[in-house]
């Protein structure tokens, strides 16, 4: 019984939901300096 399939496509998944959780932590990043941008003048950096 061979279960390399099985955990190939375990880490598949986990690298998917990952990268899924970091794209929208990195939109969201974005999003709320853009907001911050506008209603302080001073700039975020």
């Amino acid at each position: 019984m061979n279960h390399l399939p099985y955990i190939v496509g375990s880490y598949a998944l986990f690298l998917a939901i990952a990268g899924g959780f970091t794209a929208a932590a990195w939109v969201r990043l974005g999003r709320a300096r853009r907001r911050l941008a506008a209603i302080d003048p001073r700039g975020s950096r």
